[in-house]
C-alpha cells in the first residue's frame, strides 16, 4: 500500500534532493568535523601532554571523559532551545562558545586545570550532534535518510583524515610558528578554526526549506508538504509526539543503551588510538608522536570508504539489519585487535573495527526517527545522544584504568567488544519492535 507521504515524496525531483544535500550537508558536516576533531584532539597530543603535565593513564582518561559530563547534563535542554530558536542561531552559539574554550585550554598547566577546561568544553558543545540530527529530519524524509545520514556521519572519518595531518603538522611546527608548546598550539589553532566555522553557519545555514533562497517555490512547497505528510502519518500510527512521551518511553531508553554501546566502541579509539599504535610499535619520543598520529588516520580512511559502500546496499535493507551487520564487524575487529602482536596486524584489525562502528552509526539513526516526531523527536534524539555520551566518559576512563593496571590495551579492547555485543542484543529486540512501525508507514 502506498502512503500519502510516499506519493508526495515521489513528486520531489531527485535533483532537488541533490541540491539540498549539496547545500546542507557540507555546512553541518563542517561543524561536526570541527566538533569531532576538537573532542578527539587529546588523542593526538596524549604523549606530549602527559609528559608536560605529568599525567598517568587514568588521569588522562578522566580528562578525556570529563568533557561528556557537561555534554550529557544539558543535551536535552540544548535541543529544545534549538527547536525554539532555530538551528542557524543555536549551532553558531554552540560553536563560538566551545571555540573560545578550546583556545583557552592552551593555557592549562596542571591536571585540575585540564579537568575544568574539559568540563566547560562539554557544557559549551552540548547539543551539537543531536541538534544536527534533529535538523536533518526537518529536511530529509524517511526514504532519503539512509544516504543523507551516511553523508553526515562520513564527517567522523573525514575529521580524523583532516585532523590527524593537522595535528601532526602543529606537533612538528607549532612551537616554531606560534612560540608556544606544540600541543598548546594545537588547542589554539583548533579553537580559532571553530570560531571561523561558526560564522559560516550563521551566515549560510537556513533553518527550514521555506527560508532557503537557493530553492524555488515549487521545491520549497514539495519538500515541506512531504515532511508534513510523513509526520502526520507517524502520529497516526503511534509515533511519540510529546516531550514527556519521549523521556519516559522504555523503547527510547533501550535505544539509548544501544547507541551507548556504539559510542563505547568508538570513543576509546578516538582518544587512545595513537597511543595504542605507539605502544604496540614500541615507539618512543617526538618522532613516534607524529608517526602514530598519522597512522591513526588510516582506519578512518578505510571507514569512509566502507561507509559509502554500505550506504548503497543498506538503503534496500531494514534499518536493524543495516545496523547489526557493521556493528558485528566492529566487534570482530576489536576481538582481533586483542590478539595482534605487531603494528601492521593491529592497524588492520582496528581498520575493521572502526569501519564497522562508524558504518553502523547512520543506519542506527534511521530507527529512532521512525517512532519520534514533533517535540518527542527533539527530546528523544537528545536523550539517546546524552546516554551515548556517557560512554564518552566511561569508555576512555576504563580504557586508561585497564591499561595502567595491566600494562597493555588487550583487556580494554576485549571489554569494549563485549559492550558492543550487548548493544547488538538490545537492537535485535527493541529495535525490531520499533522498526515494525516502519512497515505500517511503507
Amino acid at each position: 500500500m502506498t502512503t500519502t507521504a510516499a506519493v508526495t515524496q515521489d513528486s520531489v525531483a531527485p535533483r532537488t534532493w541533490r541540491k539540498v544535500s549539496l547545500r546542507i550537508i557540507p555546512l553541518v558536516g563542517l561543524a561536526y568535523v570541527a566538533s569531532y576533531t576538537d573532542r578527539a584532539n587529546l588523542g593526538y597530543i596524549a604523549a606530549p601532554m602527559k609528559r608536560d603535565l605529568h599525567l598517568d593513564g587514568s588521569q588522562f582518561g578522566l580528562a578525556a571523559g570529563l568533557f561528556f559530563i557537561g555534554y550529557v547534563l544539558v543535551e536535552v535542554p540544548s535541543n529544545m532551545m534549538l527547536r525554539r530558536f532555530g538551528a542557524r542561531k543555536w549551532i553558531a552559539r554552540i560553536m563560538i562558545t566551545w571555540g573560545l574554550i578550546t583556545a583557552a585550554t592552551a593555557a592549562v598547566n596542571s591536571a585540575p586545570m585540564l579537568y575544568v577546561a574539559r568540563l566547560l568544553l562539554g557544557f559549551a558543545e552540548a547539543g551539537l550532534a543531536a541538534g544536527i540530527l534533529l535538523y536533518l529530519t526537518k529536511w530529509f524524509p524517511r526514504r532519503q535518510r539512509s544516504w543523507a545520514l551516511s553523508l553526515f556521519i562520513l564527517m567522523i572519518p573525514v575529521s580524523s583524515i583532516i585532523g590527524s595531518p593537522l595535528a601532526a603538522a602543529v606537533l612538528k611546527w607549532g612551537e616554531r610558528l606560534l612560540g608556544i608548546t606544540n600541543w598548546r598550539a594545537l588547542f589554539l589553532v583548533e579553537g580559532v578554526l571553530t570560531v571561523i566555522v561558526s560564522v559560516l553557519i550563521f551566515a549560510f545555514l537556513p533553518d527550514r526549506p521555506r527560508q532557503a533562497g537557493w530553492l524555488d517555490e515549487q521545491e520549497k512547497t514539495a519538500i515541506e508538504t512531504t515532511l508534513a505528510a510523513e509526520a502526520a502519518e507517524q502520529r497516526a500510527h503511534g509515533a511519540l509526539t510529546g516531550l514527556r512521551d519521549a523521556l519516559t518511553s522504555g523503547r527510547v531508553w533501550a535505544m539509548a543503551v544501544c547507541w551507548f554501546a556504539i559510542g563505547f566502541g568508538l570513543y576509546p579509539m578516538a582518544f587512545f588510538l595513537p597511543t595504542m599504535i605507539a605502544t604496540i610499535t614500541k615507539g618512543i619520543g617526538g618522532a613516534a608522536d607524529v608517526s602514530s598520529v598519522l597512522l591513526s588516520a588510516i582506519p578512518y580512511a578505510v571507514a569512509a570508504i566502507a561507509l559509502l559502500v554500505w550506504a548503497h546496499f543498506a538503503a534496500r535493507r531494514s534499518a536493524v539489519t543495516a545496523t547489526l551487520v557493521p556493528m558485528g564487524t566492529g566487534a570482530v575487529g576489536l576481538l582481533l585487535a586483542t590478539f595482534a602482536h605487531s603494528g601492521t596486524l593491529f592497524v588492520v584489525a582496528v581498520c575493521l573495527s572502526v569501519a564497522g562502528i562508524i558504518t553502523a552509526m547512520p543506519q542506527y539513526w534511521r530507527i529512532p526517527a521512525i517512532g519520534l516526531t514533533d517535540a518527542a523527536a527533539a527530546s528523544g534524539i537528545a536523550l539517546i545522544n546524552s546516554v551515548s555520551n556517557i560512554s564518552g566518559f566511561v569508555g576512555p576512563y576504563i580504557t586508561g584504568w585497564i591499561s595502567d593496571a595491566t600494562g597493555s590495551f588487550t583487556y580494554a579492547l576485549l571489554t569494549i567488544a563485549i559492550i558492543m555485543i550487548g548493544g547488538m542484543a538490545v537492537l535485535l529486540t527493541v529495535g525490531r519492535r520499533m522498526e515494525s512501525l516502519d512497515g505500517r508507514l511503507s
